[in-house]
């Protein structure tokens, strides 16, 4: 099995801050996974193309960066049964799919980030989320050293979360993910600025639309470095909810069922004044206040003061608190946001 030792990630994390990790394993098979050492009793991080990672610390844990790929396509009499390698590239495979008549993945185009992450998170966006579609995860458990199946339910997907950010945190790796599309297949139209296609619209039209509005308001990290949406919107119930559209009628919404509402993370940080926000050579982004972007700075620290202070400004005008989607990783390992001291 390919490994590394002093390892800079500085080009493996899309907020290009420097770090360095002791060593860095390269697992590409069942063999290689095997292969790897007992990390039970020290820090470790398992990455993948790290567009979803702040790392704060210029020294990070032992990472292991699995590279599994192939993509497998069978049909059932009303389904596409397509089966992914955890390394290969998200929005590649969402293309690669299209151009192959297999629809339904349209709305998460351009989400950057590798196969393998999508069910950590549980990707979501334009209407749609990973869990839609996945009906197994297959799974490498470090202690026993096999290959475990979980299905939709056992995976335990809610909003940008999942069974791997919590049970299985650290017990081992996902190297498959399984999907089904039904081939009777119809747009999801139902999110801002879809809404304006035709509801006859095709799978190919959707992409693009979901890409150029991506596009018109996310910075490509290969310019100018950031992970995307840095903070999830934040759900509330309902009363919560009624009280601020008195304030606010004109407040993006989107309702969740048993009394909840889903609010837009970046109007609530555009209202509270701080898009185009900039310091110690990191901001909030001037077309997109729920992204966070790195001008000059090669300290992760930076970025994370400046999410507490977003954080802060959008608690203080809303009564809200605002959580990041991106994973934050110290020489300690991850680490949760409201635990980390700024120094």
């Amino acid at each position: 099995m390919e490994s590394s030792q002093q390892f800079s990630l500085q080009n493996n994390n899309s907020f290009n801050v420097k770090a360095i990790c002791p060593t860095i394993y390269f697992p590409k098979s069942l063999t290689d996974l095997k292969q790897l050492p007992d990390l039970a009793s020290e820090n470790f991080y398992i990455l993948g193309d790290g567009t979803n990672t702040l790392f704060i610390d210029q020294q990070a844990p032992t990472i292991i960066k699995p590279s599994f790929t192939g993509v497998d396509i069978t049909e059932t009499a009303d389904s596409y049964i397509v089966t992914v390698g955890a390394g290969e590239n998200w929005h590649q495979l969402v293309s690669s799919l299209l151009e192959q008549g297999i629809f339904g993945l349209e709305n998460l185009a351009l989400i950057p980030g590798s196969v393998g992450a999508a069910p950590v998170q549980n990707i979501g966006a334009y209407g749609v989320e990973f869990s839609n579609f996945c009906i197994q995860v297959k799974w490498f458990e470090f202690v026993s050293k096999t290959v475990n199946t979980l299905n939709n339910d056992g995976c335990q997907f809610t909003y940008r979360n999942s069974v791997f950010k919590h049970a299985l945190y650290n017990k081992g790796i996902i190297i498959e993910v399984v999907f089904s599309f039904p081939k009777v297949w119809q747009a999801n139209l139902s999110y801002a600025g879809l809404n304006e296609l035709n509801e006859n619209a095709t799978a190919k039209a959707v992409m693009e639309k979901v890409i150029s509005l991506r596009q018109a308001k996310l910075p490509d990290p290969q310019l100018l470095p950031n992970a995307g949406s840095f903070f999830k919107n934040p759900i509330v119930d309902e009363t919560i909810f009624t009280r601020l559209q008195r304030e606010y009628p004109k407040m993006p919404f989107y309702p969740q069922g048993k009394k909840q509402v889903k609010l837009a993370a970046g109007w609530l940080i555009e209202q509270a004044g701080l898009k185009g926000y900039c310091e110690n050579g990191v901001g909030v982004h001037e077309k997109q206040a729920l992204v966070l972007v790195n001008y000059e700075s090669e300290n992760g620290q930076d970025i994370v003061a400046l999410a507490h202070f977003v954080q802060q400004q959008v608690l203080a005008k809303f009564d809200i608190i605002i959580s990041p989607e991106v994973r934050m990783l110290t020489s300690q390992g991850e680490q949760d946001f409201a635990d980390l001291v700024i120094k």
